[in-house]
């Protein structure tokens, strides 16, 4: 596919929409109205005893509250671990020692751009958490079992949070060996 032309609609601080055309050697044509996005870093910081550290607030967009992953949007230019790292102390005030990365992914690859890299944080140390000024954010520790339960009940529904989690357990990264 080569991207033929390229139309900003509207801007905002956090993404631009884009109107994007495309068209394939055999002249196959896409049009989509595109959130450009320049992506985001999410942590899933598991202490020693392997508790998982999410966050509450409220999300406009789903019209209620959401237990979730803590996670940031990317500055101009930063790299998705330095934007782990900044994130995981503005919204919980925690510092971690050891980074690992988990998974990357695309959330809603069909009119969204955002790649979303997920970390996992450990060697935790706590600090003072310095929300943004449209945030309220509530931090909890959970045990895994309780995240399951959570999940498969519908309380979480949160997809980065699915993913990382089920990611993590996957993969049998939440052995004691591993952290």
């Amino acid at each position: 596919m080569k991207l033929i032309s390229s139309n900003e609609r509207f801007k905002s601080r956090i993404f631009t929409v884009t109107e994007d055309k495309a068209i394939d050697p055999d002249g196959f044509e896409i049009h989509r109205a595109i959130v450009q996005h320049p992506g985001s870093a999410v942590m899933m910081a598991v202490d020693s005893q392997n508790r998982i550290l999410l966050v509450k607030q409220y999300r406009l967009p789903a019209r209620q509250y959401l237990w979730e992953l803590p996670a940031g949007g990317l500055e101009p230019g930063e790299e998705p671990l330095e934007a782990a790292k900044r994130e995981l102390r503005e919204e919980t005030g925690y510092t971690a020692g050891t980074w690992k990365k988990l998974v990357s992914f695309f959330p809603s690859p069909g009119y969204v751009s955002e790649k979303m890299t997920v970390f996992l944080a450990t060697d935790l140390t706590e600090g003072e958490a310095e929300p943004m000024d449209d945030e309220r954010i509530e931090k909890r520790w959970f045990e895994a079992r309780e995240i399951e339960e959570a999940i498969r009940s519908g309380q979480i529904v949160d997809g980065k949070t699915i993913i990382s989690f089920l990611t993590w357990k996957c993969y049998g990264l939440e052995t004691p060996a591993f952290l």
